[in-house]
């Protein structure tokens, strides 16, 4: 259901840093935030972000094992606290979206030992390794049981013994994973000698059953431990344990398991956890520490919401990051909408005081980074346009006000990225924030990058920054709007046009749509505009396309904005985009009103086949993949966040389900769907197929045999995909100008 085109290539190519890489950051920094490393040459390269100079870490040839004649294929890796190890991560697969299970090697950079962990353990089986504090121990899960191995010797103690496929330690099960981010399920305390660790019981969720039919001669089933909407969540514990295999301590924390989650985890010293929980519905989040010696837990602040308490993580695909501690560990910042608008908040350790760090009327959309020497919190945000984003800052304490009797006040956020390069911006910020990677584009300016040194924000080197690298793309031509629709509600939207575009003839028009509160379609970004699927030149071909967003979408602009979706997905959110466009159709003659198409994946599958179904008169033509066709068939975590309880409510889903309407088609349509589907489950497919055969709508239907969400495994399917897409359009929605 959150399927985000453009995100997910570029999820596809961080898949095998989970775990590894910095959180919000796509360069893996070193700990002091003087230099970087990467993966050049199937070694590890140290670089100097001021010189580019390039430094020899690992080279390929200490990574052959003994006896063998090729290197490891290095797929990710960590360091240690010293630098003086190297956690290798290779011979990797994938477990749902991303490769998390493997093999791992230590790599001791001294002596140049090799040392492969959990070699007595199946081959491929190894997830989340980390090395413990002081590097000589490293803990990991394999086939769901937590283990600790001595590195010198070789000897494991298996930490849990009852793991099985619905009883799962030191990770998650299919939910947690697709709604919370969450993979990674185990923490090393900061003196090595216990693990703290979740533990998920799924043994009473009902499991779903693909069918792989094509493998061999007879079928065999898949199951998937998947809660749908209405289902209880799986009972979560989070236990500590000591290294040397002692009894494991359960953490007390009051609320019935099956009614809450527990979503974020850390250690705060040696003997205290700190914990975020949420109730069922997730319109209350706890924060509360939890001792690891007796278990016993107390809540220290509490946050509200009366649709769903948004997360602190910015991007659902990410793993899911701790606390940002600050002032040695008397306060930490927290990311709250509880006025309205999505802000930082200094709380201090007993939850007692709280300081907003960014008033006014705007959001923040994730911190970048904490730059306590000199007092600065850098964010992502955009104060004037919501389609755009800039680098942002605020002092986290202002001393200019300190004095006796002086009460300190927020100041207003500083603009840190250059104001003429309008568009957007997106920056890695090292460590200590001495160092950054600054990318722009916009949507007539191709991706430009530079380095960039703070806080004075001036280029590394004049010659090959922004300002001097940038150049406009004069081929496109889009255009970006606003219309206001009724109850005086304000879309976003833009208009990509045909090349050698012409006002007095008409254009066949593609509308791109997703809809759902975990993505957007209009972003000022280059080449977003564009249609991957479509094989050849959507412009040059002479279609216009559109997009327009929402309310209820992710965008920066309030908590209102977002949340007006809350038990409405399928109405609200369709509404908004069909009298939006219907707004730009009404005043653009060069809309072909016989020629308007919608397409979309995933949840934008299900807002095209309610667009089709709702508003026939105007969408003649629609492609819908992977689509939702009824809401009480997808899971609890996202569907009850944003829908209520089908117990209490459950009006709401039908009414928000394509199913419902698809009596009323009368367009042509295309519908796609791989029956391996994990997420979005292909029953979806066949209950809206049998309503439209009830209906005796005809329409054109493709199952993928065994493809996945994503509709990409297997020789020539996404050549397949695109094919069929292309075909179908140009078929029913025909290009170029009359």
């Amino acid at each position: 259901m959150k399927f985000r085109i453009v995100k997910i290539l570029v999820v596809l190519v961080l898949t095998l840093q989970i775990g590894f890489a910095q959180r919000g950051s796509a360069i893996k920094w070193m700990a002091d935030g003087n230099a970087y490393t990467k993966i050049k040459d199937g070694g590890i390269l140290k670089v100097d972000p001021k010189t580019e100079a390039e430094t020899v870490l690992v080279n390929k040839e200490q990574l052959i094992p003994a006896g063998a004649a090729k290197p490891l294929g290095l797929q990710a890796y960590s360091f240690n606290a010293g630098y003086t190890e190297v956690l290798l991560f290779t011979n990797t697969a994938r477990v749902w979206r991303f490769n998390t299970r493997g093999d791992y090697w230590v790599l001791d950079l001294a002596t140049h030992t090799l040392t492969q962990l959990g070699k007595r353990l199946p081959a491929q089986s190894l997830m989340f390794a980390k090395l413990s504090p002081d590097g000589k121990k490293c803990g990991y899960v394999s086939e769901h049981n937590l283990f600790v191995e001595d590195i010198a010797t070789g000897q494991v103690t298996k930490l849990t013994q009852d793991g099985t496929r619905k009883f799962i330690n030191g990770t998650f099960d299919w939910v947690y994973e697709e709604e919370f981010g969450c993979r990674d399920g185990f923490r090393w305390s900061p003196d090595g000698n216990k693990i703290a660790f979740w533990q998920v019981d799924a043994s009473k969720i009902r499991d779903y059953y693909m069918l792989n039919t094509t493998d061999s001669n007879y079928s065999h089933v898949i199951p998937v431990e998947y809660p749908k909407v209405g289902e209880s969540p799986s009972p979560v514990r989070i236990g500590v344990v000591d290294i040397n295999a002692g009894p494991i301590t359960w953490m007390n924390i009051e609320g019935d398991p099956q009614q809450h989650y527990l979503v974020r985890m850390e250690w705060d010293g040696p003997n205290e956890l700190m914990v975020q929980q949420l109730n069922r519905k997730q319109q209350e989040s706890k924060i509360l520490y939890c001792n690891a010696t007796d278990g016993s837990s107390r809540v220290i602040w509490t946050d509200h919401d009366k649709a769903w308490v948004d997360l602190n993580s910015a991007d659902i695909f990410g793993e899911p990051g701790g606390f940002d501690w600050i002032n040695g560990g008397k306060d930490f910042l927290w990311i709250s909408e509880k006025d309205g608008w999505r802000h930082i908040y200094k709380i201090s350790r007993d939850g007692k005081t709280e300081t907003l760090l960014t008033p006014g009327n705007y959001d923040i959309e994730v911190m970048k980074a904490i730059d306590e020497t000199n007092n600065y919190i850098y964010f992502s945000a955009s104060l004037n346009s919501a389609v755009q984003k800039y680098l942002y800052r605020v002092r986290i304490e202002n001393k200019k006000a300190r004095g006796k009797g002086v009460k300190t006040q927020p100041e207003a956020p500083e603009l840190v990225t250059p104001g003429d390069l309008r568009g957007t911006h997106e920056y890695s910020i090292a460590p200590m924030a001495h160092y950054a990677t600054h990318s722009f584009s916009n949507h007539n300016t191709p991706n430009v990058t530079e380095w960039i040194t703070l806080p004075d924000n001036k280029p590394m080197n004049p010659l090959k920054s922004i300002a001097a690298t940038v150049k406009t793309d004069n081929t496109v031509d889009i255009e970006y709007l606003q219309v206001t629709i009724d109850d005086n509600i304000t879309l976003d939207c833009w208009i990509n046009k045909p090349r050698n575009f012409d006002s007095t003839k008409k254009y066949p028009v593609v509308f791109s749509v997703y809809g759902e509160p975990a993505g957007s379609t209009v972003h000022d970004t280059y080449g977003s505009q564009n249609n991957f699927l479509y094989s050849g030149d959507m412009r040059g071909d002479g279609y216009v396309q559109v997009a327009v967003d929402n309310r209820g979408t992710p965008m920066l602009k309030g908590a209102a904005w977002r949340k007006a979706i809350y038990r409405k997905i399928g109405i609200i959110n369709i509404h908004d985009m069909a009298m939006g466009f219907k707004k730009l159709m009404d005043s653009r003659s060069y809309f072909d009103r016989d020629r308007i198409a919608v397409w979309g994946w995933s949840g934008g599958g299900s807002s095209t086949l309610n667009l089709m179904f709702q508003f026939p008169e105007i969408f003649k033509t629609g492609i819908a993949i992977a689509a939702v066709g009824n809401q009480l068939f997808y899971d609890n975590v996202y569907q009850e966040r944003y829908m209520g309880l089908p117990q209490e409510n459950k009006e709401d889903f039908i009414n928000g389900s394509p199913i419902t309407y698809a009596k009323n088609l009368a367009g042509n349509l295309l519908y796609i769907h791989g029956t391996g589907d994990d997420n979005v489950h292909f029953s979806n497919a066949e209950v809206l197929v049998n309503e439209l055969i009830k209906y005796n709508k005809q329409f054109q239907y493709m199952p993928y045999p065994n493809r996945t969400h994503n509709i990409s495994e297997g020789p020539g399917t996404r050549e397949h995909l695109s094919t069929l897409y292309t075909t179908f359009l140009r078929k029913n929605c025909p290009p170029g100008a009359r």
